[in-house]
């Protein structure tokens, strides 16, 4: 996160501090043992904000699908924030609903606060990718983007594994097997 070049848009949002700070929230983190899962959360995190170059999607969208149960709010524009860049009306409304932030009528908080945008992350992560985590870094880059997969991108694919390569070697664990999707 500190070697973001000085052109990016994010640089000095994501901190180590703000990551550990929201990692705390979450206490499947804490212990040696979750090491090859905070290497894959990096490296999928990494991957989708431009190795940490992005807070916001650059091709930014409305994103608001009709719900009762998480209304959008007029003129809020529910576009990829965060390292992870979550998107959707449903997921800014269960996100805030989780952690206890008003992120429906506030989806900008993401892109302001880096410890909440790794929050946010997190509660992605934890929702959708966590479960299948134990059949290999190719499964988390299906849950995040399946399209991705089977021939779909085969350099996005690759970039995702040099990430998470990059993040085993330097938290000093091995990287499993089924890399790819």
């Amino acid at each position: 996160m500190s070697k973001v070049g000085s052109g990016c848009p994010a640089k000095g949002f994501y901190t180590r501090q703000a990551f550990i700070a929201a990692a705390q929230s979450f206490p499947a983190y804490k212990g040696t043992v979750a090491k090859r899962e905070i290497a894959a959360m990096l490296a999928q995190f990494s991957h989708e904000s431009g190795s940490f170059c992005y807070k916001e999607e650059i091709a930014r969208g409305r994103y608001c699908q009709a719900s009762t149960v998480y209304p959008c709010q007029p003129g809020k524009n529910y576009y990829g924030r965060g390292p992870i860049q979550i998107t959707w009306n449903y997921n800014y409304g269960a996100a805030g609903k989780f952690l206890g932030l008003p992120l429906l009528k506030d989806p900008d908080m993401v892109a302001r606060s880096p410890t909440v945008a790794f929050k946010c992350a997190m509660w992605f992560w934890n929702k959708n990718v966590r479960p299948v985590l134990s059949r290999g870094f190719g499964a988390t880059t299906r849950r995040i983007n399946g399209g991705e997969c089977d021939g779909g991108r085969p350099a996005a694919v690759q970039s995702r594994v040099n990430h998470y390569l990059d993040f085993c070697k330097k938290l000093g664990v091995t990287p499993g097997t089924n890399l790819k999707c």
